[in-house]
């Protein structure tokens, strides 16, 4: 493997208008749906224990209309879900019957460029338990960049593991604007998340997801070129 990969694709949005919030009771629909057996869509091993891997299905809300997306090896298992006889989901309750919105199959080049591409990244959670300390123990606006650089630098290559892509040149990351910061309660617990534009050397596909709980629809990309993507 090399610097340049070709990584496939696959958005699917639904004609079944839902609202941010109820991202993680789609997600949840959806797996009991096509059946725990099937690991990509939860990244868990058995009922408990969690795979500290990139997901490969990720859950969002994009315009309002619940979206799967798929990237590498999740292409390919998405047919799981499909080959069902019906997508009726059961949403908290709630029967909805899912129907195809659109589909949007794409391949990329994946390069790390002697260039920089400007993206933005919404609802970021950059920073576990640990991190969370060490962030705050910063003083220093300028230490605090730097210090969420580090982790967007270590979330790309995480994504970069996950589709077995192996970077061997140096990646740069900057952060050009942390434009807000909130606390959100995620699973009850109050996490920090940010909305920050970037630039990398790396390019990234549309609405992919970075950091902690991207399967939940956090810490999605979008470019700031629209002829990037």
């Amino acid at each position: 493997m090399s610097d340049l990969k070709k990584l496939r694709t696959l958005i699917v949005s639904f004609d079944a208008p839902m609202e941010v919030y109820q991202t993680s009771a789609f997600r949840g629909a959806v797996i009991e749906k096509v059946g725990r057996q099937h690991e990509m869509f939860h990244n868990h091993v058995g009922d408990k224990e969690f795979k500290y891997s990139y997901p490969v299905i990720q859950y969002k809300i994009i315009r309002k209309l619940p979206t799967l997306y798929c990237v590498g090896e999740g292409v390919d298992e998405i047919h799981n879900f499909f080959g069902l006889k019906n997508w009726d989901i059961n949403l908290n309750g709630k029967r909805v019957e899912l129907k195809i919105h659109k589909l949007d199959l794409n391949t990329f080049n994946l390069n790390v460029w002697d260039k920089n591409f400007s993206y933005s990244l919404n609802n970021w959670l950059a920073l576990n338990a640990e991190n969370y300390k060490l962030y705050q123990a910063l003083t220093g606006l300028c230490d605090k960049v730097k210090f969420l650089e580090r982790l967007l630098t270590g979330n790309i290559l995480s994504f970069a593991k996950g589709v077995r892509w192996r970077i061997e040149k140096p990646i740069t990351t900057e952060i050009t604007e942390i434009s807000n910061q909130k606390i959100i309660r995620y699973k009850g617990v109050p996490l920090l998340a940010f909305d920050v534009s970037f630039k990398t050397n790396v390019f990234l596909p549309n609405y992919l997801g970075l950091g902690k709980s991207a399967s939940h629809g956090f810490g999605v990309v979008k470019s700031l070129n629209k002829k990037q993507n």
